[in-house]
């Protein structure tokens, strides 16, 4: 969808009630804002789709202050990664905290149920995932924003609040990190 229709469904959900405009921005964005929960749930998709209805929740009770000055995905994504925040903080978890690493021992018994052509595709998964989960929350949020939803720097910076020169420090440290672990088990460049 454009910025234009986006503003328009606003508008009428925000003005008019419009539940079906608003219907329309979750079959858009739906997709989007779960792929960032599942990132940075480490793959945990009960959470995930938790999380997502409390961002579109939110979205709805607060849809009156979009004003189309950054793209609807762009302001969604803002309250997802607040939504985020606030579940971290609310359950102090940490990044190498056992819910994550539940997410990924699930990850793992589910994938030695595959044929082998998934069993790799699956290993593959995992092994994303175990890298995921070795980032700090900012890193994963910020490499999570650029590589998999494809947010530029400058995007990334309105998404979490922070200074570009941080989101581009977190991106830096967190692609070390990543190739770091993957190198280390057995994945080339």
């Amino acid at each position: 969808m454009g910025r234009l229709n986006d503003l328009s469904l606003a508008t009428q959900v925000a003005v008019f009630g419009n539940k079906r405009a608003f219907d329309q921005l979750v079959r858009e964005y739906q997709s989007p804002v779960r792929r960032f929960f599942l990132s940075q749930t480490a793959g945990n998709e009960a959470l995930s789709d938790d999380l997502a209805q409390d961002t579109f929740l939110k979205a709805y009770t607060h849809i009156g202050q979009y004003r189309g000055t950054s793209a609807f995905l762009t302001w969604l994504t803002r309250i997802a990664y607040n939504v985020w925040y606030d579940h971290c903080r609310s359950r102090q978890l940490k990044v190498n905290g056992p819910p994550l690493a539940t997410a990924v021992s699930k990850a793992e018994e589910q994938a030695g149920a595959g044929t082998s052509s998934s069993t790799q595709r699956s290993s593959l998964q995992i092994d994303l995932l175990a890298a995921l989960k070795v980032l700090r929350d900012e890193e994963r949020s910020c490499i999570t924003l650029q590589l998999v939803d494809g947010y530029a720097i400058d995007e990334i910076a309105a998404i979490t609040g922070l200074p570009a020169n941080t989101v581009k420090s977190h991106l830096r440290r967190g692609k070390e990190k990543l190739a770091n672990y993957l190198r280390q088990n057995g994945y080339d460049r």
